[in-house]
C-alpha cells in the first residue's frame, strides 16, 4: 500500500437514496429520484424538474444548536461526513487532529444562503451580506463545519470548478496525503434548488424544459434537450494506504490516476481538452486504454457536448471500445457533487462486479458508444474511469481501481 491514496469510507446522499446501500439498490434497480420540484413552486419557470433528496430530517442526525448556523446542504454534508467516517471505521477523536484534513468542492450552493440573506434584508431589516460574501461563506462552510465538528485541523480547502470540482477535490486531497497527511475527508455535497439559484441555472441555457421525468434528461440520445439538476453527492474518506493498512481498514479501492485540462476559447480552432484529460489520468495511473473496464460518463445531454465526449472516448478507446454508463440519469446532474457520487458508484461496481444502468436513454448510434442500457450489466471489473466537465471549459478525469489492482 506504500504511496497509494485509498478510499476507506463512503457517505452518500442522493435523490434516489440516502446512504450507500439504499443508493446502490435504487441505482441497480433503475429507480429515479427526478420529479417536479417541491422545495419552491416552479409553476412559472420554464424548467420544473429536479432530483431532490427525500426523507432527510436534519433533527434526526444533528444537535439542535447546529441547525440555526447551517443551511440544508451543509446539514446534509455534515451527516454525509458522519456516514463516511462510520463506513471507514474511524472515530475522528481517536486520531491526531493535525493528521486529518478536509478538502471539498462546491459550485452552486451559495445561492440559497445568499437568497436567505437577501430575504432577511428585505423583510426583517437584517444586516446586508454581499453575494460575493454569501458564496465565499458557503464555499468555506462545508469544509469548515466538517473540520470543526470532527476536530480536524490538517490541510483544508474548497475547490470551485463547477461539475469538475468533485474530482479536482479528490486530486488535491491526494496531494496532501502524499505530503504526509494521514487522512482527508473529500468529495462534495452540492445544490441550489431555490428560486435565485434556479434563475441563474436557467440563464445558462442548458436545463431541460420537459415535464416528463422519464424523458427530460437523455444524454447521448437524439432527443437530448439539456440536463436536469439535482442536489446531493458523496463524501469520501481518502487515506494514506500504509495508514489504512496499519489500522486494518477495509479499502473500497484506490484513487489511482487524475488528469485535468481547460478547453481553448471558442473559435480558436484548437480541439476540446477532454481527451487530453483522459490520457493524463491513464498515464498517471500507469495504464493503457485497454486497462480500463468501464467509464462513468459526464453525460451533459447537450448534443454538441455529448458529441465531444463521445469523440474523446472513441479517440482513446476506439469506437464502442469500452462500456459506458451514466447512473446520474437517475439523480440529475449534482454539480460538484456529481463526480464524487459517480466515484462512489464506481467503487460499488468494482465491489459487486456489475455496471449500473443508464435509464430512459435510447443512444444515438452515431455516437459509437457501448452505452449500458436500463438493466445492470455483470462484468469483470478492476478499474473505472470517471469523467466530469464544468461550465466554462473545465475537464477532469479520474481512474479508480481495486486495492489489489
Amino acid at each position: 500500500m506504500r504511496g497509494k491514496a485509498v478510499v476507506t469510507g463512503l457517505g452518500v446522499a442522493a435523490p434516489n437514496g440516502l446512504g450507500v446501500e439504499e443508493y446502490w439498490r435504487a441505482t441497480l434497480g433503475g429507480r429515479t429520484g427526478i420529479g417536479r420540484i417541491t422545495r419552491f413552486d416552479p409553476t412559472n419557470y420554464p424548467a420544473r424538474l429536479a432530483g431532490e433528496i427525500e426523507g432527510f430530517v436534519a433533527e434526526d442526525h444533528l444537535p439542535g444548536r447546529l441547525l440555526p448556523q447551517t443551511d440544508r446542504m451543509t446539514r446534509i454534508a455534515l451527516v454525509g461526513a458522519d456516514w463516511a467516517f462510520a463506513d471507514a471505521g474511524i472515530a475522528p477523536g481517536d486520531l491526531p487532529e493535525f493528521d486529518m484534513g478536509v478538502i471539498t468542492a462546491s459550485s452552486s450552493g451559495g445561492f440559497e444562503f445568499g437568497q436567505n440573506e437577501l430575504r432577511a434584508l428585505w423583510s426583517k431589516g437584517g444586516q446586508y451580506v454581499s453575494a460575493y460574501q454569501s458564496f465565499a461563506w458557503f464555499y468555506a462552510v462545508n469544509s469548515g463545519q466538517i473540520s470543526i465538528r470532527n476536530g480536524m485541523r490538517g490541510p483544508s480547502g474548497v475547490v470551485v470548478s463547477d461539475q469538475a470540482g468533485g474530482l479536482d477535490a479528490l486530486a488535491q486531497a491526494r496531494r496532501q496525503i502524499r505530503k504526509g497527511t494521514s487522512l482527508v475527508m473529500t468529495g462534495a455535497i452540492d445544490a441550489s434548488l431555490c428560486p435565485w439559484g434556479w434563475v441563474a441555472q436557467l440563464a445558462g441555457g442548458r436545463l431541460s424544459t420537459s415535464d416528463d421525468p422519464e424523458h427530460a434528461y437523455l444524454p447521448f440520445d437524439a432527443r437530448a434537450r439539456g440536463h436536469v439538476p439535482g442536489e446531493g453527492g458523496a463524501l469520501l474518506v481518502l487515506e494514506d494506504g500504509e495508514h489504512a493498512e496499519r489500522r486494518g481498514a477495509r479499502v473500497h479501492g484506490e484513487f489511482a490516476g487524475y488528469g485535468s485540462t481547460f478547453d481553448p476559447r471558442p473559435g480558436s480552432g484548437r480541439p476540446p481538452g477532454l481527451r487530453k484529460a483522459i490520457e493524463l489520468a491513464l498515464a498517471d495511473a500507469g495504464l493503457e486504454p485497454d486497462g480500463i473496464d468501464v467509464v462513468f460518463a459526464d453525460a451533459a445531454a447537450v448534443p454538441e457536448l455529448d458529441r465531444v465526449e463521445a469523440e474523446a472516448l472513441a479517440g482513446v478507446f476506439g469506437p464502442r471500445g469500452v462500456p459506458v454508463t451514466a447512473p446520474k440519469t437517475m439523480t440529475g446532474r449534482l454539480y460538484s457533487g456529481a463526480a464524487p457520487l459517480d466515484l462512489a458508484a464506481a467503487f460499488l461496481a468494482l465491489r459487486d462486479q456489475v455496471i449500473p444502468p443508464t435509464v430512459h436513454t435510447d443512444p444515438d448510434a452515431s455516437y459509437d458508444l457501448d452505452l449500458v442500457g436500463p438493466e445492470p450489466r455483470p462484468a469483470a471489473l478492476g478499474t473505472a474511469l470517471v469523467l466530469a466537465r464544468g461550465h466554462g471549459g473545465f475537464n477532469s478525469a479520474a481512474v479508480v481501481r481495486t486495492a489489489t489492482g
